[in-house]
């Protein structure tokens, strides 16, 4: 059991997560942030700091949000970035890639 950061974060990347997370497990890709789910520890903070209440615990999801608990495992697998388990965030571990899914969703309405 891990958070995800669902599509309510495209295109928006406030980072509040980021800055909260006890074991930084949150990275950032081109798009939106990606929890890495061995790397979280389920505290939960990410999810009570988020302004777009894009996290959640995964068990929680709603179906629309469901593909984003494969979205954010399989953006740290070969299919994307191919960084396996870092074991927390540094700068050489962000990057402009998304997972599939992402790259393709419309982009978020500024306004």
């Amino acid at each position: 059991m891990a958070f995800i950061i669902s599509q309510a974060c495209i295109d928006i990347k406030d980072g509040a997560c980021t800055e909260v997370c006890p074991v930084d497990c949150i990275y950032e890709g081109g798009r939106m942030f990606y929890i890495h789910p061995e790397e979280c520890v389920n505290c939960g903070l990410c999810e009570s700091i988020c302004p777009v209440d894009a996290i959640r615990d995964e068990l929680d999801a709603e179906p629309e949000e469901a593909a984003y608990i494969v979205v954010n495992k399989e953006f740290f697998g070969e299919e994307v970035t191919g960084w396996g388990s870092p074991q927390g965030w540094n700068h050489k571990y962000q990057t402009d890639k998304d997972h599939p899914v992402v790259a393709a969703a419309p982009k978020a309405d500024p306004g």
